[in-house]
């Protein structure tokens, strides 16, 4: 029997950049993938916002992405452009990078990591004890693991093994979606009429155009056929261009659903796993590879037996409400989608609110990931917020902040005079970092703030604690989040 400290079912984002992540921390990590390669058949999703690619910067693989990808400065909800151009951070923008050649990226730097990947291979089961997971592969080979994740998808078999209830709303609308060559030059880009809105976009590869068509009626009956999508194409335009050679044909629906518990013992579920909803906004694949940032370093933790078991109740308490608002959110964007007269006004009336600054700015930190704000408790705006990367100064020379998450280790930042912390205790676990900084802070969701003495950052790049030469509390913010002090 094979065995890891964690087994991680699915190679997908989420999957991918959880096993990175739990690699950085030295964690024995291992993928259980039913693809026999990486390749992904089709486009599927696209676009990274502003909040993954600074956790993408943060671990010093950004540009990876960038070189790749196409900038676009704005968010979008139901259609309605928001602009985020002059937002305070250094991706203020949407990336557009299908989701296969997100994959490939991330698995190439999850192989400089020497994870093991089981390829061609399925999780088919589990049993939970004490001391771990037995975990049953299709090939009859089983492997044990102290904890198990699934990242396995909206039908996650992980999920339902473990009991985990799945409540949400049934779907009411379907859509076409394909990759096809057209004999015909097609209507490019949005298209709006009875039915409710359609596109048909360009492929890289020149010859092939991607199709999206609102059905007349909700359907879940069947696979899709080339000639489905034939008949979608011709009530809507008229036409079917001539399509043929499909690379890959789907539906989806609007069906929104949670899970009640993103942990049963030592199972636990991130990504569409966890959460799935129309993909209005592009925000799945993005709040995926955030759960398992967040997720990361505290089962590193735990496995590594730093931090008691109960860290891990954290991860469901701040990462549930963050899908949850987006499940209302996409929610919302189909509602405004419907074609009748009432909800065209409102569709007006919305659009006209998201032309002023403050409701752009609101709706749009949340599409983008960057107004995230976990409880922590009273105190500095920063506590439970995104660290700004800042320009510092140090004793070694210039210095962003994102520069020292690059291994995901938490970081204490001194900006006051050097030499006025002590954190022996915990010296093996954070960095302690003297530095300066000149500039105002500003953060996309609340604006300014005042500049603090200090700052203790997670390894997801969040602030745990504020503070000053004092260090009233610090003792116990390292201890809730990096686990008890050190003899020394």
């Amino acid at each position: 029997m094979n065995e890891h400290a964690v087994v991680i079912a699915g190679a997908g984002p989420t999957g991918l950049m959880l096993a990175a992540e739990l690699a950085l921390a030295g964690v024995d990590v291992a993928i259980v993938e039913r693809r026999a390669s990486q390749e992904l058949i089709g486009l599927r999703a696209g676009g990274l916002h502003s909040r993954t690619i600074e956790v993408l910067d943060q671990r010093g693989i950004a540009d990876r992405f960038l070189s790749q990808g196409q900038v676009f400065r704005a968010a979008g909800f139901s259609l309605i452009p928001l602009d985020i151009s002059d937002f305070p951070t250094r991706h203020n923008y949407l990336l557009q990078l299908w989701q296969n050649q997100i994959e490939r990226i991330l698995a190439d730097w999850v192989g400089e990591l020497a994870v093991t990947i089981y390829r061609g291979r399925d999780v088919i089961g589990f049993v939970q004890d004490d001391t771990g997971v037995n975990v049953a592969v299709c090939d009859g080979q089983p492997v044990r693991a102290e904890y198990l994740v699934g990242c396995d998808g909206g039908r996650s078999l992980i999920r339902k093994a473990a009991g985990i209830a799945f409540p949400g709303w049934d779907p009411t609308t379907s859509w076409l979606i394909a990759e096809v060559e057209m004999a015909e030059e097609p209507k490019w880009g949005f298209h709006r009429d009875a039915l409710g809105a359609h596109a048909i976009g360009k492929v890289e590869n020149g010859r092939s155009a991607r199709v999206v068509l609102t059905e007349p009626q909700l359907r879940l009956d069947s696979e899709p056929t080339l000639r489905d999508v034939s008949e979608a194409l011709i009530a809507v335009y008229g036409t079917d261009y001539g399509i043929h050679r499909p690379t890959w044909i789907s539906r989806f629906t609007d069906v929104t659903r949670q899970a009640a518990a993103y942990r049963d013992r030592r199972a636990l579920l991130a990504g569409d796993a966890a959460h799935v909803h129309p993909p209005m906004g592009g925000q799945g694949l993005n709040i995926g590879v955030q759960d398992a940032v967040n997720l990361g370093w505290k089962l590193a933790q735990v496995v590594k037996r730093t931090s008691p078991e109960s860290l891990l109740d954290t991860y469901h308490t701040e990462r549930h409400p963050v899908a949850a608002r987006v499940l209302r959110n996409t929610m919302a964007q189909v509602a405004l989608r419907r074609t009748d007269d009432r909800t065209k006004a409102l569709g007006d009336t919305v659009s006209e609110l998201l032309g002023m600054d403050e409701p752009r700015r609101r709706l749009a930190s949340e599409m983008s990931g960057l107004g995230v704000h976990y409880d922590l408790g009273e105190g500095h705006p920063l506590l439970g917020r995104r660290m700004p990367d800042l320009d510092l100064v140090t004793a070694d020379g210039p210095l962003r902040v994102f520069a020292l998450l690059h291994d995901a280790r938490p970081v204490l930042l001194n900006l006051d005079e050097p030499g006025g912390f002590d954190i022996a205790p915990w010296a093996d676990r954070v960095q302690l970092v003297d530095a300066k900084h000149v500039g105002t802070w500003e953060l996309p969701a609340i604006g300014a703030v005042t500049a603090p003495t200090a700052v203790l950052v997670r390894p997801d790049g969040y602030v745990a604690w504020v503070g000053d030469l004092t260090q009233v509390g610090l003792a116990d913010a390292l201890t809730t989040w990096f686990g008890p002090p050190t003899a020394v």
